[in-house]
């Protein structure tokens, strides 16, 4: 009996093994990073070490205080709406899957009313090509910028690597719930994913 059971657990393993590689093959990775298993996994493989004194937003703790600049030059600390859960994106106007997801983050952001999750945008950009774009294709949520480089607030939300877009999901408290490397698809799927 044991070796039967035995038996059946590695070929289910083989076969959860087997169907993951397919996926991977006909799909490529987009399926397994979507996944919160997979995004961590991710993350751990491409993380570089944090610069020195810079505290880095973690899943569990309390999201660190970020300065960012509005577009008109102003340096304020990252505004979390009170009582409210938020999902700060960060973007670029040089990065094509950054520009191709927001118009479902400013889709998801409008189905969340004044009580849902704000959706908040920084683009690690100069200024002017933040405004210039904006004004080209507008979007109904806040916008915030930074300038990239090795202590940037997407570095300072846990994106230690520099890929863009990046997500980060902080509840009501302040507390760092999920992080995401690459595009949302539909605002479905962001509602999943800012909804676990």
């Amino acid at each position: 009996m044991k070796g039967q059971t035995r038996t059946m657990l590695w070929i289910a393993l083989a076969a959860g093994i087997a169907g993951a590689l397919a996926a991977f093959v006909v799909h490529g990775p987009g399926p397994i990073w979507r996944t919160e298993l997979g995004q961590r996994a991710l993350q751990a493989v491409i993380a570089k070490p944090a610069p020195a004194g810079l505290e880095i937003a973690q899943r569990g703790a309390a999201l660190p205080a970020i300065r960012v600049q509005t577009l008109e030059g102003l340096s304020v600390s990252l505004p979390l709406p009170a009582g409210r859960p938020a999902l700060i994106n960060v973007w670029a106007t040089w990065c094509g899957p950054c520009i191709k997801e927001m118009p479902e983050l400013d889709a998801y952001a409008q189905a969340q009313g004044a009580d849902g999750v704000q959706v908040i945008g920084v683009a690690l950009d100069d200024a002017q090509a933040v405004r210039s774009w904006l004004q080209q294709r507008p979007v109904r949520y806040p916008q915030y910028r930074d300038d990239a480089g090795p202590r940037d607030a997407g570095v300072a939300l846990g994106n230690t690597a520099g890929a863009l877009p990046y997500s980060i999901l902080v509840d009501a408290d302040g507390t760092v719930l999920r992080q995401r490397l690459g595009p949302f698809d539909s605002a479905a799927e962001i509602a999943d994913w800012a909804h676990p």
